[in-house]
């Protein structure tokens, strides 16, 4: 069903969205036109392994999309019957490329390793998306890291130093940021960007499943042990920690020099982003969804499947939408419109980003539990069946090239020219006449 209403529209910055939440700052704000009727224009070939071969599977990976190619991270448990490795069972990990025009496949890449199966189907769907930096690819799998050539899906390398990347992934200035949690490493990591070695590593009191932001030299996120940490980028030092009433999934989204993230414990805290006081708290459901911070307002949803819209200064509420059921992913913000979903509906929401006012809502053949990314007026999310979906405006068919006339013949040079040469051969002749009259008088 689709609604179409009036819309404020209001300027935003931005590129490709090259990583989790548009960039390493995870404002969640894009560029581009946004799609304010939605036609599906591509879906994927089905890319969750674990649907391919159970006929079960989500994909949990927010797209990537950068230079014209959406790339994709299906992470998925395969159950023992299939690899018996005692109580181990292995990790499939597939990297996807593919026109962002088209759809049309460009490469994939599969990586296999060990992985401990705790339920049936692989309730360890990986929750890690890529970041497209420089032309390579960065993923996570099973207890590892790899870099792809984002140009045809070549390893440049994988490492193990981070034991199990747990959180999706940030590129900043030849390092990688990322957290570990998947198998009880409560670290923040830093890895080269170059070739995978470990730069430093942070340990907080408990799993890290929050995505790193980094700004300006600092790293800030979340952790299971209710705090939320600003470290030094270069070598990991602390600066300082915030503690919430509960854990932090939320990754946070930093701008304008604060700090917005939310808590389990159900509240949105803007906290400075220079010494960590809390600027002011918003009390809802407890949030899983990541902030998206655009043009002086936040724009979070929760479990109880609202979407608020605060003040960034002060936290006031200036309006918010229900979808009726809760949300995890994180919305995206692109041109005076704002992309949510709900999880187990697989319902895309555009609301209008001045009033919360529904645009439209658009229904997937799946759940739908990663956030969207919009680019050039696109909008790119995977889906509970295992697929990738564009939507946006249809491309109008190209006019038709117009038939040229046939070439006009102008034949008045040709007469003048015939003219002429009448008239001369004419004159040649009455003067060849006249000559010979004069020479050869009548007797």
């Amino acid at each position: 069903m689709i609604f179409v209403s009036s819309l404020v529209l209001m300027p935003f910055a931005g590129a490709d969205w090259d990583m989790f939440q548009g960039g390493p700052s995870h404002s969640g704000g894009g560029t581009g036109n946004p799609v304010l009727i939605p036609t599906l224009l591509w879906k994927s070939l089905n890319v969750s392994n674990i649907a391919n071969v159970l006929g079960v599977g989500t994909i949990w990976s927010t797209p990537a999309v950068a230079n014209g190619v959406v790339y994709i991270v299906s992470y998925t448990s395969a159950v023992t019957s299939y690899v018996y490795l005692g109580p181990y069972g292995y990790s499939l990990t597939d990297v996807y490329a593919f026109n962002a025009t088209t759809g049309a496949e460009v490469w994939d890449y599969r990586e296999q390793s060990p992985s401990e199966v705790v339920a049936f189907a692989g309730d360890l769907s990986g929750l890690s998306s890529p970041a497209v930096v420089n032309g390579v690819v960065f993923f996570s799998f099973g207890n590892a890291v790899g870099a792809l050539n984002a140009s045809d899906g070549v390893s440049l390398w994988n490492s193990t130093v981070v034991g199990e990347a747990s959180s999706c992934l940030t590129i900043v200035g030849g390092v990688v940021y990322m957290g570990g949690g998947a198998s009880f490493e409560p670290n923040v990591f830093a890895i080269n960007a170059t070739n995978g070695d470990s730069v430093w590593n942070y340990t907080t009191g408990s799993e890290v499943f929050s995505s790193p932001a980094v700004v300006n030299g600092i790293v800030y996120v979340g952790s299971d042990d209710s705090n939320v940490y600003a470290l030094n980028a270069t070598d990991g030092a602390k600066l300082w920690s915030y503690p919430t009433g509960d854990i932090v999934l939320s990754s946070p989204a930093v701008v304008g020099g604060a700090v917005y993230v939310g808590s389990f414990d159900g509240n949105l805290y803007a906290l400075n982003a220079t010494d960590g006081a809390k600027l002011w708290n918003y009390t809802s459901l407890s949030y899983t969804s990541s902030p998206a911070v655009v043009g002086g307002v936040v724009y979070i949803s929760s479990w109880e499947g609202n979407t608020y819209a605060l003040n960034a200064k002060d936290g006031a509420v200036l309006w918010n939408s229900s979808t009726g059921t809760d949300i995890e992913a994180s919305p995206a913000v692109v041109d005076g419109v704002v992309y949510v979903n709900n999880d187990d509906l697989g319902i895309l929401y555009a609301l209008n980003a001045h009033n919360g006012e529904q645009l439209w809502n658009y229904t997937l053949q799946g759940s739908v539990f990663c956030s969207p990314a919009v680019v050039n007026g696109v909008l790119y999310v995977g889906s509970g069946d295992g697929q990738v979906y564009a939507l946006g405006s249809p491309m109008p068919p190209p006019s038709p090239t117009p038939t040229p006339p046939p070439a006009s013949f102008n034949t008045l040079p040709i007469i003048v020219v015939v003219a002429v040469v009448v008239a001369v051969v004419v004159f040649l002749i009455f003067q060849k006449r006249r000559k010979t009259k004069t020479q050869n008088p009548p007797h």
